[in-house]
This record gives structure tokens, sequence and C-alpha cells, in this order.
């Protein structure tokens, strides 16, 4: 795997007309940063809200946490009420993060500015909304790698399939539970986990 991530990184080098001095310091430190990606834990990553601050996730420890790729165009954006009383009703045992993704139709076409516009609006979103992400693809968030990734999680590898996607992660850090968007904030499945 590493020789041919050296390998593919030196032909983009020459294809794009650049030659490097020293092609293997820059492969190593490709390979290691991706390494270091790769050996992420859940409370090690870093991400800014929807008003720009950095969240650091270790904040969470201790703490049960479902994350949600959102929408604010899609059939099951009114599960944003259901989130919005599971914060109320169970903020301090489980900590609600939502992420705006624009990956499925389209449907998160708006800037950061408009999506915490319409949360707060539409629905009176109070738990931590954070900055557009892509949560699919080759452009995919190193988070939602981690998600959907058994070998950086331990075992899934069940990318989100649409908007409304859940994620559960113990209060280790540890990803225990995927529920698709037809699973409500509010089902039996998720409120089990939280008492």
């Amino acid at each position: 795997m590493k020789k041919l991530l050296a390998i593919l990184l030196f032909s983009t080098s020459i294809a794009c007309g650049k030659t490097l001095e020293r092609p293997e310091k820059l492969n190593a430190d490709f390979l290691k940063q991706n390494e270091q990606m790769m050996d992420s834990k859940f409370y090690d990553f870093k991400l800014k809200d929807i008003d720009g601050k950095e969240v650091d996730f270790s904040q969470f420890k201790g703490k049960k946490v479902l994350l949600v790729n959102v929408a604010s165009e899609c059939g099951f954006t009114p599960q944003y009420e259901a989130l919005q009383e599971l914060h109320e009703n169970y903020g301090d045992k489980i900590a609600i993060l939502a992420f705006p993704a624009n990956n499925f139709g389209g449907q998160e076409p708006g800037s950061n500015e408009e999506i915490k516009e319409f949360c707060t609006s539409n629905f009176g979103v109070t738990f931590p909304v954070f900055e557009k992400i892509s949560v699919k693809g080759f452009d995919k968030h190193p988070l939602y790698r981690w998600l959907s990734d058994e070998k950086e999680n331990g075992w899934n590898n069940q990318e989100p399939s649409w908007n409304f996607c859940k994620y559960y992660v113990n209060e280790n850090g540890e990803l225990e539970k995927f529920f698709p968007s037809s699973v409500t904030p509010l089902d039996e499945a998720i409120l089990s986990l939280i008492s």
C-alpha cells in the first residue's frame, strides 16, 4: 500500500510537470500524515461549528454522542424537531451533533449562515450544528471516514445512505451503532441506549 501511494504521488508530480528534489521525503511525509489520520480516535477530532469556532471532541469524553448528517430540503428534515426534543430531554446524557452535507440530492445547497438561520427559525435548534462538510465520496471528511471504515472504527463500513443517518458513539469514544434515516431520533432503539 505504501509503495502504491508513493508511486501515485511521484507519477502525479511528473504528470503535472513538476520534479521533486526529494521524492522519498515527500512520500514519507504524505504516508505519515495518512497513517496519523488512519490512527485517529473519536476524541482526536477537531471541527468547526456553524459559526466557525473550533470544537475539540475531547470535551465529549465520558458522554454518549449521536452524530447525524443533516439537510434542509429533505423529506427527513422534520427530524430536526425530534433531535431538538432529544437534546432538551436527554442533553445531560447524550450530545447531539449535526453535520450539514450536500451529498444527497443537492438537498443542503445553502451557506453555513443560511443553514444556521434555517435550523434556528424553523426548529429552534440549540444542539451543536457544524459547518457544512462532505460525508460521502472522494472528499469525505476524516470524521466520516472514521465513522464508515472498519479499519478506523473497528467494525463498521456503513457510510450514510441518505440524509439523517445516525451514528451512536458510547461514553468511551467507541462507535457502537449505525441507524439509517428511517430510524427517528426518538425511536426506542435510540432511547434505549441513553437510559
